[in-house]
C-alpha cells in the first residue's frame, strides 16, 4: 500500500521527531563518555592504583570547594596546596560540616583546570563518587587519593601546565530512602 504525500510528509516528520529525541536522549551520556576518555571539559580520569612512574619533575596542585545555591554545609579543602612529583600518590581531604538541624545529603561535581590537564589527573578514591549524608551537627573528613599521569609531560599542552586546579561543588540532593523515612518520623514526633 502506496502512502499519499501529506502520508509520507508525517510519517517523515514523525521519523525525525524520534530521532532527534533519541538523539537528545543520547547526548548527554555520550558527552560525559566523550568527557572521561579524553578529559574534554577539565573532567578528571579514574584509575584503580597509582601510577608505576614517578617522574623528578613535581607539580602543583590547587583544591577548591564551593557549594551549590542552597546547600547548607560548610565544605572547604583542608589543605589549599599540595605540591607532588608527577606520577606519585597523593591524599587531600577536603571538610564538610552541616549545621543544620537535620540529616541533609549532597554529591560532589568536579572539574580541573587548566582543561588540558584533565585527563592527566587520576583520581583513585574520590568522595564524588557516592553520595554523602551528614547528620546534624556532624563534621568529616573526605579524602581524594590521586595522582598526575607522567604522560603529561609528552602532550603539546600540558608540558607546560605547572598548577592544577581541583575543584569541587556540592549539590544537595533528596535524602535516601531510609533517612527521609527517619527525617519524616522526627518531624512528626515534634509536632
Amino acid at each position: 500500500m502506496a502512502m499519499s504525500g501529506p502520508q509520507k510528509t508525517v510519517m517523515q516528520t514523525v521519523g525525525v521527531v524520534v530521532l532527534m529525541g533519541g538523539l537528545a536522549w543520547a547526548s548527554v551520556p555520550f558527552y560525559d563518555w566523550f568527557c572521561r576518555v579524553t578529559g574534554f571539559g577539565g573532567v578528571t580520569g579514574v584509575a584503580e592504583t597509582g601510577s608505576d612512574t614517578i617522574l623528578d619533575k613535581t607539580i602543583k596542585v590547587r583544591f577548591d570547594a564551593s557549594k551549590d545555591r542552597g546547600m547548607p554545609w560548610e565544605f572547604k579543602p583542608v589543605e589549599r596546596v599540595m605540591e607532588v612529583r608527577i606520577g606519585e600518590t597523593g591524599l587531600a581531604f577536603y571538610e564538610a560540616y552541616n549545621p543544620t538541624d537535620r540529616p541533609v545529603a549532597g554529591q560532589a561535581s568536579y572539574n580541573v583546570t587548566p582543561y588540558a590537564a584533565g585527563g592527566y589527573f587520576d583520581k583513585i578514591q574520590c568522595f564524588c563518587f557516592e553520595e554523602q549524608v551528614l547528620q546534624p551537627g556532624e563534621r568529616v573528613q573526605m579524602p581524594v587519593t590521586f595522582f598526575v599521569d607522567p604522560e603529561i609531560v609528552e602532550d603539546r599542552e600540558g608540558k607546560y601546565v605547572h598548577t592544577i586546579t581541583l575543584s569541587y561543588t556540592f549539590h544537595e540532593i533528596d535524602l535516601p530512602e531510609g533517612y527521609a523515612a527517619l527525617d519524616t518520623k522526627a518531624d512528626n514526633q515534634t509536632n
